[in-house]
């Protein structure tokens, strides 16, 4: 039975399956292996402090994420079509694994963070229209969508 994220357990388990999908994406493997050169180790719990924030106001991230985007964003441009496969991938991984209202609200934010990432990388103001899709199948990849 698939229920909704109640926990930081359960953010922690996205997480790891998000970041073993995004390590052998073909677009994303790149620029998380070779690029940012993550240490999972180090990285995962400031993701967990991130998405627990998001999803119950923890207030446990304290970091400025933009900031560190942008840093990427010299050594690698981050275009919209990455932002746009993140954003798959992590919805993905959400549906894979839990369904409800926290769930949903972890896709929703997900699609507004990289659409805000996404504009303030390319230099546009941050209010401008996101060219990425919010919700929908559009985000699930090809592999990724269900047969049928």
């Amino acid at each position: 039975m698939v229920t909704d994220i109640s926990d930081r357990s359960d953010i922690a388990g996205v997480i790891t399956d998000f970041y073993s999908r995004a390590f052998a994406d073909d677009l994303l493997g790149h620029v998380f292996v070779d690029v940012a050169k993550l240490d999972l180790d180090r990285h995962l719990p400031i993701m967990c402090d991130f998405w627990e924030t998001v999803i119950f106001k923890s207030g446990a991230y304290r970091r400025n994420a933009l900031r560190l985007h942008l840093d990427l964003h010299r050594l690698e441009p981050l275009t919209e079509r990455h932002f746009t496969r993140w954003l798959a991938l992590w919805t993905a991984t959400i549906d894979d694994r839990h369904a409800g209202p926290r769930a949903e609200h972890a896709k929703l934010q997900a699609g507004r963070i990289a659409g805000a990432m996404q504009r303030r990388l390319a230099g546009d103001r941050p209010e401008a229209p996101s060219r990425i899709p919010l919700a929908g199948p559009a985000l699930r990849a090809p592999e990724d969508r269900p047969q049928g």
